[in-house]
């Protein structure tokens, strides 16, 4: 456990010398406050609180976003190093190659967190210098979207490492990292929903609508945190959500999921690899 959490300190610290980590947080950190502001407008005086508008509308952003800079922070973890030379001087100590992927893994998802934190905390403060009520389960939906905002950087963050051990070089892992990224944002809904629109009306069953969007980490995010009272109203996710039947305790299993079996499956092929 110390090699890993080393490996993780060395991660950290190479990431606060980096310009391009601090550009992403300081771009959360804009949009978020972009999004507080612009996004609390529209409520009126229909009774909407304003934070739940802010979660729809960071939300939004999350899906778009977050996947796409976990993916590319982690995809050339191990093939980068590999390239550089330093994997081997790194394993020329005593640490043992799951400890160097974990290691790596943990330094790449305490960016993401703080990224997150940082940027999404910015928006809570602008909420409350604006003095505006907000009710403790507004801050409970609030916090919760935080955490699962961290857990799918962490989902895409372990999709990147099996993409770095899989590739032979730096730029045929960023190929298809992006490819990931288009798959899971943006082609796998679009062809769902022509799915949808294909069956002319037809009922899905609930068992095969829950595995299709079990299948997707971006549909399980928009779920939990889209289809929740208070932003169901907001998102048009709530239908979705009664349909499918999958509660918070699952949805938040299967982003788990997502993020251990990629980086299980990136563990054993890295251990099997000839440098």
């Amino acid at each position: 456990m110390r090699n890993v959490l080393t490996i993780a300190g060395k991660e950290i610290q190479e990431g606060t010398r980096n310009r391009w980590v601090l550009a992403t947080t300081l771009l959360l950190a804009g949009l978020a406050l972009t999004l507080s502001f612009l996004g609390s407008a529209p409520t009126g005086n229909v009774g909407v609180n304003k934070l739940d508008v802010v979660i729809v509308s960071l939300s939004s952003l999350t899906i778009f976003l977050v996947p796409l800079i976990a993916l590319l922070l982690s995809h050339d973890a191990i093939v980068g190093e590999m390239e550089r030379g330093t994997m081997l001087l790194l394993l020329s100590y005593p640490i043992g190659r799951s400890e160097v992927v974990f290691g790596k893994f943990l330094g790449h998802l305490a960016i993401l967190a703080f990224a997150t934190l940082f940027g999404y905390g910015a928006a809570a403060a602008a909420i409350i210098a604006a003095g505006n009520e907000i009710g403790s389960g507004s801050w409970q939906a609030f916090a919760s979207m935080i955490a699962s905002s961290v857990l799918l950087g962490a989902v895409f963050a372990a999709i990147g490492y099996l993409t770095s051990a899989v590739a032979s070089e730096r730029t045929t892992a960023g190929g298809i990292a992006i490819g990931i990224w288009l798959f899971f944002v943006l082609i796998y809904d679009m062809a769902l929903l022509g799915a949808l629109v294909a069956a002319q009306g037809r009922a899905i069953p609930t068992g095969l609508l829950d595995l299709l969007l079990l299948a997707n980490p971006t549909d399980v995010y928009r779920l939990l945190n889209l289809g929740s009272r208070g932003a169901s109203a907001l998102s048009a996710m709530g239908g979705i959500a009664d349909h499918a039947g999958l509660s918070p305790p699952v949805l938040v299993a299967a982003l788990a999921l997502w993020t251990l079996t990629p980086l299980g499956v990136a563990t054993l092929i890295f251990s099997r690899r000839e440098l």
